[in-house]
């Protein structure tokens, strides 16, 4: 087992790359999963169409400037939400229904800022 700090880390730059993405991924579906939002998860290493798809998707603007998209990368149905910064943006934001394009459930601190916001 690993425990990555910023200083002293001795394990591989791919190592590390590969925890901080397994770390963004179990961030993004441990929120959708205590929110009751439904998902399906789509692994790209293991199945060549799925990282394909998500290479032909991921909007031009959205891509790196080298090499391809690294997960994770959130769709909603064939529409591109964003990469993991633009959810943790949005989670911040109180704003993850809407990046998500989906309607905010009553009670939620998301639909009572849009409340707030159309009465203003």
């Amino acid at each position: 087992m690993f425990v990555l700090t910023q200083e002293k880390c001795q394990a591989p730059w791919w190592q590390r790359v590969f925890l901080a993405i397994k770390k963004q991924q179990q961030d993004v579906m441990g929120f959708l999963a205590a929110n009751k939002i439904e998902y399906e998860e789509c692994d790209i290493a293991a199945n060549e169409a799925n990282r394909k798809w998500m290479r032909e998707n991921v909007p031009e603007e959205s891509r790196p400037a080298t090499g391809n998209p690294l997960p994770p990368q959130i769709f909603n149905e064939e529409k591109y939400c964003g990469n993991y910064e633009a959810f943790f943006d949005a989670r911040e934001d109180n704003a993850v229904y809407a990046f998500l394009g989906l309607t905010a459930p009553p009670g939620s601190k998301e639909a009572e800022a849009q409340a707030k916001k159309a009465q203003q």
